[in-house]
């Protein structure tokens, strides 16, 4: 018999169970990508609303009125200001701009929340599906604004809070499906991996907007609108929200014995009925909220559950009080609320702030922008790797989120010394800002919607998400507001800001840190023992 090709071997030597897992793996990825490519063009069009005409010289102002009459032609849409697009080129225009980031990431905040409620209550599929053909439709309107004319400040609010709202649909629904079909094991990993869709997005976003800023911004909104919307047929024709819909094996139950993520160091706890037994009194159980492995070792079978007698077989979905009651969740949430105001000022106001420090165009600045998202790739892949090999999350982000911190104070002062220095910080704050915040969102979330104490009920995943993230978007929603504030009194200012707000997520870590570290110390007492 012939040798079969090597590229049906390579087919062959991996199960149905391991394909279907990997085609998930990358329709999601690519799914939350389209809704992050959406959501970047607004920062790299602000060099395009507003210009800095007003200080210009005569000259300057002849070159930009002689550019002005060779394209007219070429663009439909009548601008009588030459400082940018109107309303956007007044003076006011940073509190604008900033109005634009606020509103559509404070519709985004309040709407998370109630999208875990609901999506748990209806198909992943169709609920996503829906959200992204309607993302796809407000970020098109946007763009719209440029090809008829409009100049009210209102419309592109409105534009932005209704792609706020509908944008909700996506994370908790994403989120929710992964996590059916990956179990624990090296979850971090697998995790940080997937979650750099954000960075991929964001990185795509960019090139697409730039390439059209400079010339005709409208397409910059237009473009991303369709792919979004185009991405939502796509979900309709493929995603499978969980395993046995087209029966396959299952992942390990978190309720399973060992009551472990993969391999296990506090295997210790497992005989909890013989402890019972032989009077040992149990250990905290406030303890189950370290989310790793060694969360286990102070798990006992008889602790309280915040779920009803359904949510054993997952057939019940949880309240949103019963989401926080879940040891960790409050603390990681708000811990996000600041690790996502950092991250999200810079993906509305990088591109403005290397315009303003190294002088370039709108598109150069938006090329040069990704180098963050770069650095937040290897920055979450990272931070998974390293909570799964030390089984600490809550460390994990701690060690990043001290780190941080005085990154960005030596890229407030590093980037004022040409491109190349610039380049460099841009890459190493990348990966310490957005590692945490990755990790939270995914390997975390995904942890505390399996906790032990819901006993198996693989429901309450979404409502989970949506509260970490819901919490998370409205520090979201305050870190582009506030920059829009402090900007005008000096960029060093809303560094300033940013260290602080790190340090704050950190402080909200301490006692997780502190009850990972205990854990760890017990471990190696019995050890010896």
């Amino acid at each position: 018999m012939a040798q079969l090709p090597p590229g049906i071997r390579f087919i062959t030597s991996f199960s149905r169970d391991q394909w279907y897992r990997a085609f998930i793996f990358s329709l999601t990825f690519l799914l939350y990508a389209s809704f992050h490519l959406s959501r970047k063009p607004i920062s790299i069009v602000k060099g395009e609303l507003h210009k800095h005409c007003a200080a210009s010289h005569e000259v300057e102002l002849d070159s930009y009125k002689e550019y002005a009459a060779q394209i007219q032609p070429l663009k439909k849409p009548f601008n009588t200001s030459q400082c940018g697009w109107e309303p956007f080129d007044k003076n006011n225009y940073k509190q604008l701009l900033g109005a634009l980031d606020y509103s559509f990431l404070c519709a985004y905040a309040v709407g998370m929340y109630l999208s875990g409620l609901i999506g748990e209550r209806l198909p992943i599929r169709y609920y996503l599906t829906g959200g992204m053909l309607s993302s796809g439709l407000f970020t098109a309107m946007f763009g719209l604004g440029y090809f008829y004319n409009v100049h009210n400040l209102w419309f592109y609010i409105m534009a932005q809070i209704a792609n706020g709202l509908v944008q909700t649909t996506g994370w908790p629904s994403v989120v929710t499906c992964i996590g059916n079909w990956f179990g624990k094991g090296r979850r971090g990993l697998i995790m940080g991996i997937w979650n750099s869709h954000t960075s991929v997005g964001n990185i795509l976003g960019s090139l697409i907007a730039a390439y059209w800023v400079s010339t005709c911004w409208g397409l910059s909104f237009v473009v991303p609108g369709v792919i979004v919307a185009v991405m939502g047929i796509v979900c309709f024709l493929f995603l499978i929200e969980h395993p046995k819909d087209v029966s396959c094996s299952c992942t390990p139950s978190s309720s399973s014995k060992t009551f472990l993520n993969g391999t296990s160091r506090c295997r210790i706890q497992i005989p909890t009925l013989n402890a019972k037994e032989n009077g040992k009194p149990q250990q905290d159980p406030e303890m189950q909220h370290l989310l790793t492995d060694s969360e286990n070792c102070s798990v006992s079978l008889n602790s309280s559950t915040v779920v009803s007698g359904e949510g054993r077989h997952g057939t019940s979905a949880i309240s949103f009080l019963g989401a926080l009651r879940i040891p960790g969740v409050v603390e990681f949430s708000l811990c996000l609320l600041f690790a996502k105001l950092v991250s999200y000022t810079f993906l509305f106001w990088l591109p403005l702030y290397i315009t303003s420090v190294e002088h370039l165009d709108a598109k150069r600045a938006g090329d040069l922008s990704t180098l963050f998202d770069v650095g937040g790739i290897f920055g979450g892949i990272l931070a998974g790797l390293i909570s799964d090999r030390l089984e600490k999350r809550a460390s994990t982000c701690g060690m990043m989120l001290l780190l941080a911190a005085p990154t960005l104070y030596m890229f407030s002062t590093v980037s004022k010394m040409g491109l190349e220095a610039t380049v460099v910080m841009l890459l190493i704050s990348g990966a310490l800002v957005n590692g945490p915040y990755a990790l939270i969102t995914t390997a975390v979330s995904a942890d505390l919607g399996t906790h032990k104490s819901l006993k198996g009920n693989a429901r309450a995943l979404s409502t989970v998400t949506a509260i970490i993230d819901g919490t998370g978007s409205v520090g979201a929603a305050l870190g582009p507001l506030l920059a829009g504030l402090i900007s005008p009194s000096g960029w060093n200012n809303v560094f300033y800001m940013l260290m602080v707000a790190d340090a704050c997520a950190l402080l909200l870590l301490l006692r997780l840190i502190q009850k990972e570290l205990q854990c760890d110390a017990d471990h190696t007492l019995f050890k010896e023992h």
